[in-house]
């Protein structure tokens, strides 16, 4: 049983989802720590650099072998991070073999390539829900092109926008994070063979030929020079997560308060069973959204601690890598998580466009102010025009939604009823659609352009 509430049986579901974490469990994370040193064995073995039949012996070892008891014993006992796992793998591989696991390297050679292999695995899940993501928000865009509603600043109605327009902007957020996601991933997957200091000095002349064999044997690129204490990789791929995870909040946020019951434009589908109130049974409140945020701040934090990882001293430095190994997972789980939950939110979000009618209604010709605004500008002049509104819309007494700023504008003699009329018509949202149109159109083309696996386009080999 976890110790910490986020493992727990109970609530282990809230922060992370069954496919990652199925990438940090302890036991596939060791299997690729060993599938790291089989690829560095192999590469050793055609190099010469130890005999064939101990590479081929060090492939074939399995973390599920592993005496974990005696493994934590001996990490414990040396204080050492991977001694316990060499002295477990010495005990189930054959004699010959033994002196020649983990030949030359240093924990971070295993770990920071792992680090590689996490980074092209998580990845790879989140291009795969970010696309599924867009999708369905270019669908609702379009769905709702012209669908009329109160834009909104500050928390107050301001001006008619569409939601087409809305979800249009969430699905032109989501696909920069695609963008920078294809960027990266030449930068990121890397692997690492550094040595003591970096500089490779216990394989000699051979040490550059190793380096880019054994990243090809773990499908990594060559980063060219060790990066021991270069950790902006990290931080740069766990800041994209917290921002991906931030996007899911912003949408959460706007259907957390659109979905207040004095608004009901907006609700979140109602699973079968839930219950949102033990207390107030007439309550639907909006769980998904709020946890949003939640996980969005979560990864944040763990964002934040990869990125005080940049400053590290010398070739070698553990208080800024070993934080890491705590904060990339999370990080990871996190957006995970965030991004399961909002592709359900998305795809089963209620949107009611009545209410959206109604609500315009219901705050009047105030939504107008900007139109009127433009039209007694090209009179009056801007700012004349937006004091006499100003004075206008304040009068004791005054309700915008009976006639107010026709009646007050052309009992100042600055227009005519018809003018003020005219102005109001309808709502200016046309170029609202026309702004859809053009996020529809560009996020299609670059769907077409692209390939629907992540790892498929890279330019590396």
């Amino acid at each position: 049983m976890g110790t910490r509430l986020t493992d727990s049986v109970m609530y282990a579901h809230l922060w992370a989802t069954p496919e990652l974490a199925a990438v940090f469990d302890e036991r596939a994370r060791l299997q690729s720590w060993c599938d790291i040193l089989a690829g560095l064995a192999r590469a050793q073995a055609r190099l010469g650099i130890i005999p064939a039949a101990s590479a081929d012996a060090i492939a074939a070892a399995r973390a599920d072998a592993l005496d974990m008891d005696y493994v934590a014993e001996q990490t414990r006992l040396t204080s050492h991070s991977t001694l316990g796992l060499i002295r477990g793998l010495m005990r189930v591989l054959p004699e010959h073999a033994r002196e020649h696991v983990y030949f030359g390297v240093t924990v971070q050679d295993v770990t920071d390539t792992w680090f590689g292999v996490v980074m092209r695995e998580v990845g790879t899940v989140v291009w795969r829900d970010l696309r599924a993501l867009e999708a369905s928000l270019l669908e609702l865009a379009a769905a709702h092109r012209d669908t009329a509603m109160a834009g909104r600043t500050h928390g107050q109605p301001g001006a008619p926008v569409t939601f087409g327009l809305k979800a249009a902007s969430w699905a032109d957020e989501v696909r920069r994070h695609v963008e920078r996601l294809r960027d990266g991933r030449d930068r990121w997957l890397v692997g690492q063979l550094g040595g003591a200091v970096g500089a490779l000095g216990f394989f000699g002349p051979a040490a550059t030929e190793l380096r880019r064999m054994f990243c090809a044997e773990v499908g990594l690129a060559d980063p060219g020079i060790s990066w021991l204490t270069c950790r902006d990789r990290i931080a740069d791929f766990g800041q994209l997560l917290a921002m991906v995870a931030g996007t899911l909040a912003r949408i959460g946020a706007e259907v957390y308060e659109l979905a207040r019951p004095e608004i009901g434009e907006l609700a979140e589908a109602a699973p079968p069973g839930a219950v949102s109130s033990i207390t107030m049974p007439h309550k639907r409140n909006p769980e998904g959204s709020e946890h949003l945020d939640t996980l969005a701040r979560l990864a944040r934090s763990s964002a934040g601690v990869l990125t005080e990882g940049m400053v590290a001293a010398g070739e070698r430095d553990g208080r800024a890598w070993k934080a890491e190994w705590a904060a990339l997972p999370e990080v990871c789980l996190l957006t995970g998580a965030a991004l399961a939950l909002g592709r359900q939110l998305v795809t089963g979000l209620e949107v009611d466009a009545g209410a959206m009618a109604a609500n315009l209604d219901r705050y009047g010709e105030a939504l107008s102010s900007e139109r009127v605004l433009a039209g007694l500008s090209s009179r009056i002049g801007k700012h004349r025009a937006q004091q006499l509104l100003h004075e206008v819309l304040r009068e004791d007494g005054g309700d915008p939604g009976r006639g107010l700023v026709e009646r007050g504008v052309v009992e100042r003699g600055v227009a005519s009823a018809a003018d003020v009329r005219s102005w109001m018509q309808r709502p200016a949202i046309d170029t609202a659609a026309t702004m859809v149109d053009t996020v529809l159109a560009r996020a299609h083309a670059a769907r077409d352009a692209e390939a629907a696996e992540w790892t498929s386009q890279r330019r590396w080999t």
